[in-house]
């Protein structure tokens, strides 16, 4: 996987299609930071690979939750029941 810059992008685009029809993928970065992911859609894949990147952004965003949740705490079994309880008792 190599880096390219937005400006890259504009002055070796040969280089950097050739890449890609060679089944590499490309990062392309903006002031030195990654900003995008470049990859080759096979003849006839545009729905599967579509589907594929969905599915692993959707996966980060969960691994992102579960972190987020972790740090925050987790409540044990006995807590949510005690929670689901108490807000029975109030109904």
């Amino acid at each position: 996987m190599n880096f390219y810059s937005v400006r890259d992008l504009r002055t070796e685009s040969r280089r950097i299609w050739e890449e890609l029809a060679s089944g590499g993928e490309v990062v392309l970065t903006n002031n030195g930071k990654p900003s995008a992911l470049m990859v080759e859609i096979p003849e006839g894949g545009f729905e599967e690979t579509v589907q594929a990147i969905r599915q692993a952004k959707a996966m980060i965003a969960l691994n992102n939750m579960r972190r987020r949740a972790a740090q925050a705490g987790f409540m044990t079994d006995e807590e949510i029941n005690a929670v689901i309880a108490q807000a029975r008792e109030g109904s």
